[in-house]
């Protein structure tokens, strides 16, 4: 055994034919084969011993041993913080909040029913749709920018609209504004245009009143603008070159409702379509305004329409549209003036624009509450009595109970620039007309 050892271990081998030769071959081949396997069951021992001896180790020793794909925060240490990693992604992914830019058409009745569409982002899985204090119905998520649903009903004025998904909820602030129902007029704009009514206050207290704010009366023909109510300082506005009458007291009046007025003099064309015949003077141009007319004319017109005249105070707050000065707002003075030379900017008056009759109306400029020839073109009849203001403040004020004339304003195309201030005052009798006396509508809503 010895001698095939160490032949076995030289590499040498010779062949053997005898059967004692393969004998001895045969168990310095198992030899060799024991001492391999020994070999690598110690080193299987020793793995073994490593392993234990790693579960005994501390973590971090463990992660300077062995990389620990479980070191999720890579600190080289596998400890509670990885744990918590772990948990956080434990549940519903995250849901994006929902946001609202429109909402289409943003005006109804009060009565509800009106289809409106929503439109924003992340409305996906949008549980319900909310106007103002009542929940909508009929709520569909058309994708995840557009959900559609039907308005409840409501009270009149501008609602918020908000919308409810697993994200959160959304509000549109004033998203749709409901409306009274009526029928006297056609809703040509509800909510009132930022260009023809400029301050945002009057805009807010418009939309507030819940009515439409642009309208046609269905009798008439007449296009009426919403004029909300406020307070006002009413009385002597004196221009450069003119001063008050004594007529024009100063004093506070509050006026508590709004009420329509229409945004132009009553014309030819309108007048002749409900009374059947043109009394005018001027009358080349159906556009003008009606002149010749009674302020008793003017009530049996009201009485075919529904319409009304104003009321003296409602006359010149809608005149002023905001303004203390003797001269409403205009192109470049947004607050008014006092300069008589820019009249002609707002007003048809006397010989330096309009030397020969009336104009059309809506020529110039108009106020802040979107009114045309509130001064010039013609005088507007009023529906007060015309007399000395009551002392003090006043709500409301209708004027003295009786009197011999009715209130004249707004000048007129042949007069000078103080008629056309403001809160400058005349009056005729009932019965008297002229080729300067004229009109224009209102109406409570």
């Amino acid at each position: 055994m010895k001698s095939m050892k160490n032949t076995i271990s030289k590499g040498t081998m010779n062949i053997m034919t005898t059967m004692n030769t393969q004998f001895h071959f045969t168990n310095a081949f198992t030899n060799l084969f024991i001492r391999v396997t020994r070999a690598r069951l110690n080193n299987i021992l020793r793995l073994a011993t490593l392993a234990a001896a790693c579960l005994v180790l501390p973590t971090h020793a463990l992660a300077q041993i062995i990389p620990c794909p479980e070191d999720l925060d890579g600190n080289g240490v596998v400890d509670t913080a990885d744990v918590g990693l772990v948990l956080l992604a434990i549940g519903d992914c995250p849901v994006s909040e929902p946001t609202i830019s429109a909402v289409n058409p943003n005006t109804g009745t009060t009565i509800g029913g009106t289809a409106i569409t929503i439109t924003g982002t992340n409305l996906t899985g949008a549980s319900s749709v909310r106007v103002g204090s009542g929940y909508a119905t009929s709520v569909v998520v058309v994708n995840d920018t557009t959900v559609t649903a039907v308005t409840p009903a409501g009270t009149a004025g501008a609602k918020n609209v908000s919308v409810t998904t697993a994200g959160g909820i959304a509000t549109l602030t004033a998203g749709f504004t409901y409306g009274v129902v009526t029928t006297w007029y056609t809703i040509l704009e509800q909510a009132p245009n930022a260009t023809v009514v400029p301050d945002a206050t009057v805009r807010a207290n418009i939309v507030a009143s819940g009515f439409p704010w642009r309208v046609r009366d269905n009798s008439s023909g007449i296009e009426m603008l919403l004029i909300p109510g406020g307070t006002f300082n009413m009385g002597c506005s004196a221009s450069n070159s003119w001063g008050c009458g004594e007529d024009e007291t100063n004093h506070q009046v509050t006026l508590s409702k709004a009420f329509y007025l229409g945004k132009t003099e009553v014309t030819q064309a309108q007048w002749q379509a409900k009374m059947g015949s043109n009394p005018s003077s001027f009358s080349g141009n159906p556009n003008n305004p009606v002149e010749q007319v009674s302020w008793n004319d003017i009530a049996g017109f009201n009485t075919a329409t529904g319409l009304r005249l104003p009321s003296e105070a409602e006359w010149e707050y809608a005149c002023r549209g905001g303004t203390t000065t003797a001269f409403h707002s205009m192109p470049g003075y947004p607050n008014g003036t006092n300069d008589d030379s820019l009249l002609g900017n707002i007003a048809w008056y006397t010989n330096n624009n309009s030397p020969s009759g009336t104009k059309p109306v809506a020529g110039k400029a108009a106020n802040a509450f979107g009114l045309y020839d509130m001064s010039g073109n013609v005088w507007e009849w009023c529906n007060d009595w015309y007399g000395s203001y009551a002392a003090g403040n006043a709500t409301d004020p209708a004027g003295p109970s009786s009197g011999s004339y009715r209130v004249l304003r707004g000048g007129r195309w042949g007069g000078y620039s103080g008629y056309c201030r403001s809160s400058t005052r005349s009056g005729n009798g009932p019965d008297d007309r002229g080729y300067g006396l004229g009109f224009r509508v209102a109406r409570t809503p």
